[in-house]
């Protein structure tokens, strides 16, 4: 099995997608601070740009959250 298969394997696999769902949240925290920087500074453009990128965001853990369910984890907070 060649590394770039077991690449794409691990990208398919549960631990694959909680690492994913982790760094999207972790992407959270920027735009947190694009936010209050945008509020803060009365710019209409950037406060904008944030939201779009928060809406991203949750997009982007809600298709990595059904993923988790349709690999059928088992885990109790996933319910």
């Amino acid at each position: 099995m060649s590394k770039l298969s077991k690449a794409k394997d691990f990208k398919k696999s549960k631990s694959g997608t909680y690492l994913s769902m982790a760094t999207t949240a972790f992407g959270a925290i920027g735009v947190t601070k694009q936010i209050k920087k945008a509020r803060a500074e009365h710019d209409t453009l950037r406060l904008i740009d944030a939201t779009v990128s928060a809406v991203a965001i949750v997009t982007g853990l809600a298709i990595l959250y059904r993923e988790l369910k349709r690999l059928g984890d088992d885990d109790v907070l996933l319910g």
